[in-house]
């Protein structure tokens, strides 16, 4: 077995501490992207029980990502490439994520990889002071530090559910 290291380091190109938070949000969604890659439109799109189907959750996972970004940490208008890439609501009327379905692995990757782009270039220039600063906003204050602690937490709940659901689907 080969020894590895285990590690975490800064993305390059941000301030220290920013950098290292930003490399863990990346770090799981390296993950993500490792187990999917090559998976098939049958396997995106099935659902076990009253389950998300694994498309659902990437869309959901992008959605609110880029929701994060423009909605807390930029108190901004979303641009309009971003916004165009959500034709449907996040969630259904009986409050469930909705389902997405027929798009393929590479629409969703590319979902996932543009939004992240554009929520890594917006923190590129971020000092510590920013990141730390609350955004005051109606119903909280929020900090883009928590807003990146969130989305790992966020994301990585995501993953676990859909490595549980590949799992199950691919034992069927």
């Amino acid at each position: 077995m080969e020894r590895r290291a285990l590690l975490v380091s800064a993305l390059p190109g941000y301030e220290e501490v920013i950098g290292r938070w930003l490399w863990c949000l990346e770090d799981v969604r390296r993950t993500l992207i490792a187990e999917l890659t090559g998976i098939s439109q049958n396997l995106l799109d099935s659902k076990i029980d009253e389950r998300q189907t694994i498309g659902s959750l990437l869309y959901h996972m992008a959605l609110i990502e880029a929701d994060w970004l423009y909605e807390e940490v930029l108190v901004t208008e979303w641009d309009s490439e971003i916004r165009a890439l959500f034709p449907f609501e996040c969630r259904a009327e009986d409050g469930s994520l909705s389902r997405i379905e027929g798009q393929t692995l590479e629409e969703h990757f590319f979902r996932l990889n543009k939004v992240r782009e554009v929520f890594l270039l917006n923190f590129r220039t971020m000092d510590l002071t920013d990141w730390r600063k609350p955004r005051v906003l109606e119903q909280y204050d929020v900090t883009p530090e928590w807003v990146v602690y969130h989305l790992i937490e966020h994301e990585a709940h995501h993953r676990g559910q859909i490595f549980q659901l590949l799992k199950k689907l691919r034992n069927e």
